[in-house]
């Protein structure tokens, strides 16, 4: 049985949260099209982070699970590769229209499992459908190219094919979106996939899964599994079987995994870890300013990789952003998603709460200015304040640490090489954003900013049609675009004569 077959409600929110926790499904094991349940597999509990309390099990994938993946991923290559990019593309299709009709299930997965405010998570699944729709029209243009020859009866070609099948881990902090992002291009290149969901927030992963084979997918294509992080890494990048393998979560994870890809000969494909740095120069409009940055860094929790996290501000206008913006996050509403009236939702888990506290700790002894926020709320479940710091100088943990928290750090700068040394100091270098009047000041700052991703007078840093990747210690390769599908292909140099 599907896991969405008893939420097909549209895409507007008719339930309670009651009735929703109800409706959280039994989770199993997807392999190869089939979900397996039992079978004297362990468990671990999904944590409702709204309330504390678990909303059901998740069960753990096996080596036997693992081996068997893989080995269907070998033969639903076989099948998938030979497959027309015309009939591969009308199944994503065909997928990005099956999540729309079942937003509000998806929406629902969202908000138990990640504490996503409702039209947060009603735009996880929007983001999420564009990414298979995206895949599905680039996915048909895997073109090559002829290259003049230099002997008459020579034809010289270059081809580009699907890689081969593909390992990927996902991160617990963008549900749909993320095994969306990684199962779309790989699929949509012709690649078959094993997809490790997180099993913090699993439901969206396997729900996925079922909807992509409900689309008609050839058995073996696909597997979504839940377990052990180690040894599914051990059993897939070990496996002769895999070419690539694509992981998205922390700097420090991503760098292991790369050393055991690279040393089997498989492609890493990395979207790691950020401290965005956001310059504000004098100019700008304040107001504007603040409510655009505090929606952008308090979206969901600001548990998001290319968060704004550095506010790097024109002295002349420093202490203005500052008010303007403690006075915006005061004004956001912390609590549950299913509430209408709710903006933020709480951290993920008690692990995170604890990391926030601790950073804010830390930073109060190194004489930051705490305006707002900055304490636990006094409730069930993992929630914070909304947080400004100022005077933010470079010894705290904060300024050097991804906060992946409702925190925003500022700090004045008086010229533009010092706000430009100030964002490229950090090893990271996932997004980056300036804010600025003059053309001049942005055209600069966009060729010195050390950022995979640098936005101008703006927020939004990806979407399915633009690629997405870090620099230095943020990733390897790009995802999302036309250059998402080239991460997940090979290129083929033939000569006909």
């Amino acid at each position: 049985m599907s896991l969405l077959e008893e939420q097909d409600t549209g895409n507007q929110m008719t339930t309670t949260r009651a009735d929703a926790v109800k409706r959280y499904p039994k989770l199993g094991q997807l392999i190869a099209g089939e979900m397996k349940y039992g079978d004297g597999r362990s468990t671990m509990d999904v944590i409702d982070p709204t309330t504390g309390i678990t909303l059901g099990p998740v069960s753990m994938a096996t080596e036997a699970d693992a081996d068997e993946a893989v080995d269907a991923a070998s033969a639903g290559f076989g099948v998938w590769r030979k497959t027309s990019a015309f009939e591969r593309s009308r199944l994503l299709r065909r997928v990005a229209d099956r999540m729309r009709e079942r937003a509000e299930a998806l929406a629902e997965l969202l908000v138990l499992e990640l504490g996503k405010p409702w039209n947060e998570a009603l735009g996880e699944v929007e983001v999420a459908a564009g990414m298979w729709e995206w895949a599905a029209e680039e996915g048909r243009r895997a073109y090559g190219r002829v290259i003049p020859s230099r002997e008459g009866n020579a034809r010289q070609l270059v081809l580009v094919e699907p890689v081969g099948p593909v390992a990927a881990f996902v991160t617990w902090n963008g549900p749909l979106v993320t095994p969306s992002r990684k199962m779309s291009g790989a699929l949509g290149a012709g690649c078959s996939i094993v997809l490790r969901a997180s099993e913090e927030v699993p439901a969206c992963a396997f729900a996925l899964g079922q909807i992509v084979y409900e689309c008609g997918l050839p058995a073996g294509v696909l597997s979504v599994l839940s377990g052990d992080p180690v040894m599914l890494s051990n059993k897939w990048l070990e496996s002769p079987v895999t070419r690539a393998v694509t992981f998205t979560g922390s700097t420090q994870v991503g760098k292991l995994l790369s050393q055991q890809a690279v040393a089997h000969m498989k492609r890493p494909i990395m979207e790691l870890g950020g401290h965005a740095p956001v310059l504000a120069f004098d100019g700008i409009d304040v107001q504007t300013f603040a409510e655009r940055a505090v929606a952008a860094k308090f979206a969901n929790s600001g548990q998001v990789c290319f968060a704004p996290t550095r506010f790097y501000v024109e002295r002349s206008i420093y202490a203005d952003v500052v008010d303007a913006m403690t006075a915006e996050a005061k004004k956001i509403i912390v609590g549950c998603g299913f509430d209408p009236s709710t903006r933020m939702g709480p951290l993920k888990s008690e692990r995170r709460l604890r990391a926030v506290e601790e950073l804010i700790a830390d930073a109060k002894r190194c004489g930051f200015r705490v305006t707002t926020g900055g304490t636990r709320l006094d409730r069930p479940g993992f929630f914070y304040a909304p947080t400004i710091v100022a005077d933010a100088t470079t010894e705290a943990k904060l300024s050097n640490t991804e906060p992946f928290g409702p925190i925003a750090a500022l700090t004045p700068f008086d010229t533009y090489d010092e706000a430009i040394n100030l964002a490229n100091r950090l090893p990271y270098g996932l997004g980056a954003y300036v804010h600025a009047r003059e053309f001049e000041t942005l055209h600069r700052a966009t060729d010195d900013l050390e950022a995979g991703n640098v936005i101008c007078n703006g927020w939004r840093v990806t979407y399915p049609e633009t690629p997405f990747g870090g620099h230095k210690e943020s990733g390897m390769f790009s995802e999302g675009g036309v250059e998402g599908l080239r991460a997940f292909q090979n290129v083929k140099y033939a000569s006909l004569s």
